[in-house]
């Protein structure tokens, strides 16, 4: 069954488009995650879903309903908001209750829906308090209740976890996960973190510039990214982008040439032929210090270290190819400034041709 269809969503803002003809379908049950850098326009479109700001072109349905032009409450959505926004003179009790009470739903009612929502939470023991007396996650989960209490076909998630320090974000993200497969409800959720992302979503959609750049689950999108800028964005820390050129055909295998002489020999690519331009994408978890079969050397001159414990970054020059990174696990001592040859797995690493789309294998 599907929850919610998008068919040429579009936005215009004093003439300048900002959302331009996305098309996706929900189906019910499904935690859908809106992912893409600053700008890119996918608050714009939750907000589309929910009502509050208005259609240029292009339908939306809910369920088997076109609500297009309808208002905001007639949608049967429920959004949570980055802020809070709790009434801060009303308990997490009459938080809870108040878009309830303002619909005229009975009183015994909203007191079931409101229990029910506590306990789901594990407000219980806090529907007394008001918001001052409440940590940052205990607010965060007020204001999911109110959405809880309303009962909606589609939860909207506007990047909920973005004000919570590191600890309670991961903490968060786990009840939002738990939360979702105990109601089962329809979850379409908002962030420009891409761990949120990976984590929370069933699937994902990466936009860039008001246009869906790929949809598919989170390993789909890391494994086989349709695109450079997919490539680029999913992935920590950035992959590694070589211009490269093609040398040879040989049997089942394509030569590669990029900049200062580096060679790849890779499975594929059999609608390239010598001379044709490509980019070359490496992972930097992808790279390491020891040689394996068929493996490609690079000598890079690291400029910084992150040292983490369980994992070190490295970032730093590659000859005649600009910016370099690599992920490697546990400790790594490098002397800086220093030079360090890194090993690259030719089957593990990505095509793009000159547009920037994928090359199949």
């Amino acid at each position: 069954m599907t929850a919610l269809v998008l068919s040429g969503l579009g936005k215009s803002f004093g003439g300048v488009e900002t959302i331009r003809g996305i098309d996706l379908e929900v189906a019910a049950g499904e935690f859908v995650v809106l992912v893409g850098s600053s700008g890119c326009g996918k608050s714009t479109v939750l907000r589309m879903i929910a009502g509050l700001e208005e259609v240029s072109t292009g339908t939306i349905r809910i369920g088997d309903r076109d609500v297009t032009h309808a208002p905001a409450a007639a949608r049967g959505v429920a959004m949570v908001f980055q802020s809070y926004a709790l009434y801060p003179h009303m308990t997490v009790r009459e938080n809870l209750s108040f878009g309830l009470r303002n619909m005229k739903v009975p009183r015994e009612r909203i007191a079931a829906q409101v229990e029910s929502a506590a306990a789901i939470l594990e407000l219980d023991s806090l529907l007394d308090r008001l918001p001052s007396q409440l940590s940052g996650g205990q607010r965060q989960r007020v204001a999911i209740g109110r959405a809880i209490v309303r009962d909606p076909a589609i939860f909207l998630f506007d990047e909920p976890l973005s004000n919570l320090d590191a600890d309670l974000r991961v903490r968060m993200r786990h009840e939002l996960a738990r939360l979702h497969k105990q109601l089962g409800s329809t979850m379409i959720y908002v962030t420009h973190d891409q761990v949120e992302a990976m984590t929370l979503a069933d699937r994902l959609v990466v936009l860039d510039k008001g246009r869906i750049a790929q949809v598919g689950t989170p390993l789909e999108i890391y494994d086989r990214p349709a695109n450079v800028f997919t490539a680029a964005f999913i992935g920590s820390p950035r992959i590694n982008l070589l211009d490269a050129q093609v040398v040879e055909r040989r049997g089942g295998e394509t030569l590669f040439e990029c900049a200062g002489g580096v060679r790849f020999a890779k499975q594929g690519g059999t609608v390239l032929r010598p001379g044709d331009a490509v980019t070359i994408g490496i992972r930097p978890e992808h790279l390491s210090v020891r040689s394996g079969e068929n493996a490609v050397a690079l000598d890079v001159a690291v400029e910084a270290v992150e040292a983490l414990g369980h994992s070190t970054f490295l970032y730093g020059q590659l000859a005649h190819a600009g910016e370099f990174r690599a992920k490697l696990d546990g400790h790594h001592a490098v002397t800086l400034p220093g030079s360090l040859t890194l090993y690259a797995d030719p089957g593990r690493t990505l095509l793009f041709d000159t547009e920037g789309q994928a090359i199949a294998a």
